[in-house]
């Protein structure tokens, strides 16, 4: 059960305890109130080990994976030391992930098995569980078998476990066979670019996004705002707006794998350099119809737990989140948090205007054109792609990335780099062309092990890992 399911009666009548097993190493009282995936698995673990148990006494249970794989919330928990000092260490790890084994339920399974009194040792035995086929017939019904599952629905790959920072055995844990793990090793590192969260509007998307359907006189445009998928009920509404405030807007369903493509526009209210909005005389001077537009929804933007939480009553109700100089850079990489795998586009200015990825988009902001391909290039490599899947949980493809994968400073001077900044423009250009964009990531994969001095045996080896994820 996610942390923030629960009471907040609970969440503070445990504090003392998730405080004793020392579960919240990062963020006190701030942590335990919401800024932390936690998940109460991991306090049942501790004290079970710690009251339950003899030394030398084994415990299994059913947990999350995400306890072994996610960066800040689960490094409390991989400790794996009690508070008098007694270590316990997982002994076997079973991923069961895939098979989804509980009817209704979105939660990520696995099975740990624990040793107390016993200290971690890595690698661990981590078992990769898959249904043996796709489509239709790989179902499990609930009422299938048992050894009908075992023989004839699903298998497994003996794989092995280590925290992906060698110097810190509470990091996430990167998974695969011996020898994927032993390749990843010259790729997994901190990367020279930064990766941030795009634009976030507090959950008002239905006020800030919009259409341009008309055009008036003296720069100004008639927009739309789009409330399809908004998480908050608003009103649909035309209205004239400062086309100076508009930009392209790149959502998630906009991005995919070498390709970009802004739908809409979003009304930009920031002032980047005190991070809140534009002051309201300014507005109301410069940008009468959009301080307008914006009035009518008061009472929702100054609703948003976000707005609430970080200003005060006398700053601009239309404040935004997560803008910055970044934001506004001409050039960036971006990607989907929510995907199976990652999915790094480019994207440049559109009719002279920069593009704005909303907060469900990753982005790197960098200065030319050549620097984005480089950088696109070497993050859709199989070396890459085989280091994210090992460490991230599926469907979270945050900015923790480029935190682990050791992308070098592009060099114009470098024919290397230029050569893979070259494939990327191609595989946009070549985009909806499997054929064509095959040809191109296999020589991407090339260039990429040779930057990371990587043997041809370790990336056939690595090829051969992602075929079988």
């Amino acid at each position: 059960m996610n942390w923030e399911s629960l009471a907040d009666d609970y969440l503070l009548q445990s504090k003392p305890l998730w405080e004793h097993y020392g579960l919240f190493p990062h963020g006190g009282m701030d942590t335990i109130l919401g800024k932390g995936k936690k998940d109460i698995s991991m306090l049942m673990t501790y004290v079970a080990v710690d009251r339950y148990l003899q030394r030398g006494g084994k415990l299994g249970f059913v947990l999350s994976q995400s306890l072994f794989k996610t960066s800040g919330a689960g490094q409390g928990f991989r400790r794996f030391l009690l508070p008098d000092k007694t270590p316990f260490g997982p002994v076997l790890v079973e991923d069961m992930v895939e098979l989804n084994p509980f009817e209704g339920a979105t939660n990520r399974t696995a099975v740990g098995i624990f040793t107390k009194g016993k200290a971690v040792q890595y690698p661990i035995a981590y078992s990769y569980w898959k249904k043996r086929g796709q489509g239709r017939g790989s179902a499990i019904g609930f009422d299938t078998p048992y050894e009908e599952v075992t023989k004839e629905k699903i298998t497994y790959k003996q794989w092995y476990a280590e925290p992906i920072d060698a110097g810190d055995s509470t990091s996430a844990w990167i998974t695969g066979g011996r020898k994927s793990l032993r390749a990843l090793r010259g790729i997994i590192g901190q990367s020279h670019y930064v990766a941030h969260a795009g634009a976030f509007t507090g959950g008002a998307n239905g006020v800030y996004g919009v259409e341009i359907v008309g055009a008036r006189s003296a720069g100004a445009v008639v927009v739309s705002n789009i409330i399809e998928g908004a998480k908050r009920s608003v009103p649909n509404t035309q209205a004239a707006m400062e086309a100076e405030l508009l930009y392209p807007l790149l959502r998630g369903r906009d991005v995919g794998r070498w390709t970009a493509t802004p739908s809409a526009h979003i009304l930009m209210t920031q002032d980047t350099k005190t991070r809140k909005g534009i002051l309201p005389e300014v507005m109301k001077r410069d940008y009468p119809k959009a301080h307008s537009y914006l009035a009518r929804f008061e009472r929702i933007l100054k609703s948003r737990a976000a707005y609430r939480r970080y200003f005060r009553e006398t700053d601009a109700f239309w404040s935004m989140f997560n803008v910055s100089d970044f934001t506004f850079s001409d050039w960036k990489v971006v990607w989907r948090e929510q995907s199976s795998r990652l999915t790094a586009a480019v994207i440049g200015p559109q009719s002279k205007r920069p593009v704005i990825p909303d907060h469900k988009l990753m982005m790197v902001a960098v200065e030319t054109a050549n620097e984005a391909h480089f950088l696109c290039a070497t993050l859709n490599s199989a070396p890459a792609e085989l280091a994210v899947s090992a460490y991230a949980v599926e469907i979270q493809m945050d900015t923790h990335i480029l935190e682990n994968i050791k992308v070098p400073k592009f060099s114009a001077k470098d024919k290397g780099h230029l050569r893979l900044a070259e494939l990327s423009a191609e595989a946009h250009e070549f985009a909806g062309d499997a054929q064509k964009v095959a040809h191109i990531e296999s020589e991407v994969d090339a260039l990429a092990a040779r930057l990371w001095q990587l043997t041809d045996d370790e990336l056939a080896e690595i090829k051969r890992s992602l075929q079988e994820g």
